[in-house]
C-alpha cells in the first residue's frame, strides 16, 4: 500500500536549486540580483531544518550566506530552478519511506529539461537520500500539479494533467489509474476551472488551491468582475464548494486574496499568487509581492491557519518574472 505524504508532515529536508549562468535568470542580464529571493528562502528554511542547495559552484553560492548552518551545497548540472516540479515525491510504501522519480518534460516541452529530469537519479546515486529506495517512473508528473491530504485524496487540475502536452493527453480516468497505482490515491478531486495569467504550467494546483489539513482548502479568490481571472476563479470556487471530504462533509474553504496585477517590461501579466506558500517542519513561508494591503492580509490568514508554526513572509516579485514563486522553487523530501 502506498501513500503520498502531505506537505505538513515531518520531512528530512527541502531541496532547492540556485540560478546559474545557463538559466533564464542569467539571460535577464543580472544574475546577482536573481540570487536574492533564493537566499531569503534558503535562510528561512535553514533556521529550523536542513536545506539541500543545488548549484554550479558551491564556494561562490556559499559566500552569499552569513551562516551556512543546516545547509548542504551540492554541485550539479541542471536546467532551471523549479525543484517542486522535478524533485522526488516522498511516499510511504508498505509502511516504509520511499521516493518516486517521475519524468519531467519542461511543462509539456516548453523548456529544455533533460538535465532537470536527471537530477533525482544523480542525487540518489551520490547517496544524498541515504539508502532510501527510489523508483524512476516513465510518466510525466510535476510536484506542483498535485496536492495530497496524506490520507489518499489528491487535488489536481484537468487543464494540466489531461493536457495533450503531458503523456499524450490522457483522460481523467486514465490519469486516475496512474495516480492510484503510483501514489496510492483513493480519491482524486479534479478542478476544471482556474488559471493565472502568465503561468507556464497549464494550471498547477499549487498556484490555485492547497490543502491546509484533511478538512481545509485555501484557495485564490477574485472578487473584481473587471479582472481577467474573475470568471474562471469564480467557477473554481463553486467547484470547491461541491467537493466533499472522505467522510462526506464539505471542506472548510479559506479564500486567499488575489495580489494586485503585476506586469513585466513587455506588459505581460505575471502569475502572482499567495497559494504558492511552503509548509516546513516549524514554519510557513509565504510569498509577498510589494503589495502592502494584500501581503498583510495573506499573512494574517496564514497565521490563523497555522497557529503552531512561525509565519515568514518572503519577497517574491523577482521570482514571478520567471513564471514561478516560492513553493515552485522548493521541494520537501523525506528519506
Amino acid at each position: 500500500m502506498r501513500r503520498l505524504k502531505a506537505e505538513w508532515e515531518p520531512h528530512k529536508l527541502i531541496l532547492m536549486a540556485f540560478p546559474h549562468e545557463e538559466t533564464d535568470w542569467a539571460r535577464e542580464g543580472d544574475l546577482q540580483k536573481s540570487y536574492a529571493p533564493f537566499v531569503r528562502i534558503a535562510q528561512a528554511i535553514a533556521y529550523s531544518q536542513s536545506v539541500y542547495i543545488l548549484c554550479r559552484d558551491k564556494e561562490s553560492i556559499g559566500d552569499l550566506f552569513c551562516s551556512k548552518n543546516n545547509m548542504i551545497f551540492i554541485e550539479a548540472d541542471y536546467d532551471d530552478t523549479w525543484t517542486r516540479d522535478y524533485g522526488p515525491l516522498s511516499i510511504e510504501k508498505e509502511g516504509k519511506k520511499s521516493l518516486l522519480d517521475f519524468r519531467f518534460d519542461g511543462w509539456g516541452g516548453k523548456f529544455e529539461a533533460a538535465k532537470d529530469n536527471a537530477i533525482n537519479r544523480f542525487l540518489h546515486s551520490k547517496g544524498y537520500f541515504g539508502t532510501t529506495p527510489m523508483e524512476s517512473i516513465d510518466f510525466v508528473l510535476e510536484g506542483g500539479s498535485i496536492e495530497s491530504d496524506g490520507t489518499g485524496t489528491i487535488l489536481t487540475t484537468s487543464r494540466c494533467l489531461c493536457n495533450p502536452n503531458r503523456n499524450g493527453g490522457l483522460s481523467k480516468e486514465e490519469v486516475e489509474v496512474k495516480l492510484r497505482e503510483y501514489l496510492g490515491a483513493r480519491r482524486i478531486l479534479w478542478l476544471d476551472h482556474g488559471f493565472l495569467a502568465g503561468d507556464d504550467t497549464d494550471g498547477h494546483i499549487d498556484t490555485l488551491a492547497r490543502f491546509v489539513d484533511e478538512k481545509t482548502i485555501a484557495y485564490v479568490q477574485c472578487d473584481d468582475p473587471s479582472d481577467e481571472h474573475y470568471g474562471e476563479l469564480r467557477s473554481m470556487e463553486a467547484q470547491l464548494r461541491d467537493f466533499r471530504t472522505e467522510k462526506g462533509e464539505p471542506y472548510r474553504l479559506v479564500p486567499l486574496p488575489l495580489p494586485p496585477a503585476r506586469y513585466d517590461e513587455e506588459g505581460q501579466r505575471l502569475p502572482a499568487t499567495y497559494a504558492n506558500f511552503l509548509i516546513t517542519n516549524r514554519s510557513v513561508l509565504y510569498p509577498t509581492y510589494d503589495a502592502r494591503d494584500s501581503d498583510r492580509a495573506a499573512g494574517a490568514i496564514f497565521a490563523g491557519l497555522f497557529p503552531d508554526r512561525e509565519i515568514i513572509p518572503v519577497p517574491c516579485s523577482r521570482l514571478i518574472t520567471q513564471g514561478g514563486s516560492l513553493h515552485c522553487s522548493t521541494m520537501q523530501v523525506d528519506y
